[in-house]
């Protein structure tokens, strides 16, 4: 029998954002990428008791950080420079359950908002507006566009290109208006992805340089809707990840 890995999914509370269904509908995104690949969501909010969390992050086997608010530019030691609807409890709550996945050596992927929460919590930083790279809400049309230019070689372009792991690009959605450039990047992370921006060239994928598998990229490969199939390997390969080597199965 497959190992069905219990994975942490740290996500927005519905119940304090300005749409609420479709906040939950972005949440049911995420269970749903993890489900079809063989895993068991374990799903944490803010609202999560200490008890629920305690549970969750005892028992997990791997960490997904979603997408959403921004965070607050106080732990990346700046001053508020443009950023919005900051969610404090939000990141208090990711901040425990990397630092619990990173000392237990589990494998952790950052999706947007998670994907600039991993650069902050290895001791990075963030441009906090850029031009450009958002468009319509989702859910309220079609989602802004742009190519990602993967590095050759990295385990990205290796996962989503396994016959042609030296490909360049792809093209991806971009619901973000905050980035991560080449010197906000933190230490130990090594970029995967990257895409132009009035800023100059942005980050959008990254990877740690040694250790545990971890992973960020800046797009949502959850909305199927407008990412390439080849993300699905993503999933994939985090979700096996998760299982442990194949020694331990």
């Amino acid at each position: 029998m497959p190992v069905v890995p219990r994975i942490v999914i740290t996500v927005a509370d519905p119940s304090i954002q300005a749409e609420p269904a479709i906040a939950a509908w972005k949440n049911d995104l995420y269970v749903e990428a993890i489900t079809r690949h063989g895993g068991e969501p374990l799903v944490l909010d803010a609202r999560s008791s200490d008890d629920e969390r305690q549970a969750a992050l005892t028992t997990m086997a791997g960490l997904l950080l979603t997408g959403g608010a921004d965070i607050d530019p106080a732990r990346y030691g700046r001053p508020n420079q443009g950023s919005v609807n900051l969610e404090p409890d939000r990141d208090a709550l990711e901040a425990e359950a990397y630092t619990v996945a990173v000392a237990r050596g589990l494998p952790i992927l950052g999706i947007c908002r998670g994907f600039q929460a991993v650069n902050v919590f290895r001791g990075g930083t963030l441009l906090q507006h850029v031009e450009g790279h958002v468009g319509a809400t989702w859910g309220h049309g079609p989602a802004k566009e742009h190519a990602l230019r993967l590095v050759p070689g990295s385990r990205l372009a290796r996962i989503l290109s396994p016959t042609n792991p030296r490909a360049g690009a792809t093209t991806v959605n971009s619901y973000h208006h905050q980035a991560v450039r080449p010197t906000d990047l933190a230490p130990g992370l090594v970029p995967s992805a990257w895409a132009a921006s009035p800023e100059g060239d942005l980050v959008e994928g990254f990877e740690a340089s040694e250790g545990p598998f971890l992973l960020g990229v800046q797009c949502h490969p959850e909305r199927t809707e407008s990412t390439p199939d080849s993300f699905e390997r993503l999933w994939r390969f985090f979700v096996d990840a998760c299982r442990g080597p194949i020694s331990a199965r």
